[in-house]
């Protein structure tokens, strides 16, 4: 079967996710599970899944497309989007909008930039953004599950309590950059309630499907599914451009040059992805490369775009 790129008005998204799920399945090394979380230790590498989700809530999906996983670091998209509708401008004086560089769990920038991490997707610019929407929530781990669950439609969605105790047991780098920048006074709840947030927040599992679903609002520009408005367009264009420039960790460079949409991913082994005014995507399979990235989740975007053509370049 040979399917071409085909205009945007034209494309049946179900055959050509299927061609990638075969293409998938015919290549070897798919990395490894995220074996510094032992919860997330023991996934098989070769399980996939990928759905596609159309701004009418219509949904495509191909092999594990169905089945929850640990969301983990995609969750940090959300809570960029709600504490930015919240607060604006005023958030990027506390979390920068460059790449790292650096491992997504790296302590070496924050000493001589002054607390200030370099972007909301590492793992110091989360915590940032996970503590300021504690601020203003009083339960920042609360508001993202509400909004996952009313965006995706799945009212089961929930935290995995395995996980974030696992992740809180051995949270001690996350522990660390927490202290630090409230050193700096970059931080403005107690740490370890801010932990707690922030594990219980990466602990939440979730399907292709539902997350698909959940990131169209950014597809939207900014529009929930229930047609009200979370961000302005013009907010809904930083969040993808942040996603572009530093959703894969120290790889974006590479993802935005195989794949060539915002993305965000996580190391539970899921990976989102967004076509501005036309669809979301997303895939998990858990292997992992050495940046934490999903090998299979990166190939498969990667044909997704050279099959259909979507790209924002």
């Amino acid at each position: 079967m040979v399917i071409m790129a085909a205009s945007t008005s034209s494309l049946t998204f179900q055959p050509i996710l299927e061609r990638i799920a075969e293409e998938i399945e015919r290549t070897p090394g798919r990395g490894r599970p995220a074996d510094y979380i032992p919860a997330l230790a023991a996934c098989d590498p070769r399980r996939f899944g990928m759905a596609v989700a159309e701004l009418d809530g219509t949904v495509y999906g191909v092999g594990d497309w169905r089945e929850p996983f640990s969301t983990q670091s995609i969750t940090k998209v959300f809570t960029l989007a709600l504490d930015l509708a919240r607060e604006g401008d005023a958030l990027w004086e506390h979390v920068g909008r460059e790449p790292s560089g650096n491992p997504f769990n790296s302590l070496v920038q924050l000493e001589y930039e002054n607390g200030i991490p370099r972007n909301p997707f590492i793992n110091a610019g989360a915590l940032v953004v996970t503590d300021r929407l504690q601020t203003r929530t009083g339960d920042a781990a609360g508001e993202l599950l509400s909004f996952l669950r009313a965006e995706s439609g799945n009212p089961a969605l929930d935290f995995d309590q395995d996980v974030a105790a696992s992740e809180s047991t051995h949270g001690d780098r996350n522990a660390a950059l927490a202290h630090f920048m409230a050193s700096y006074g970059n931080i403005d709840n107690p740490v370890p309630v801010l932990l707690d947030q922030y594990f219980r927040q990466c602990s939440i599992k979730a399907s292709c499907a539902d997350l698909a679903l959940a990131t169209t609002f950014l597809a939207r520009h900014g529009v929930r599914s229930d047609d009200t408005r979370l961000l302005t367009r013009s907010q809904a264009k930083q969040v993808n451009a942040v996603m572009l420039t530093c959703g894969t960790y120290d790889a974006a460079g590479d993802f935005a040059y195989r794949v060539g949409l915002p993305g965000k991913s996580g190391v539970g082994g899921g990976v989102i992805a967004v076509v501005p005014g036309r669809c979301t995507l997303c895939v998990w399979s858990p292997g992992l490369d050495e940046r934490g990235n999903s090998v299979a989740g990166v190939a498969a975007l990667d044909r997704f775009t050279t099959l259909t053509g979507l790209s924002v370049f």
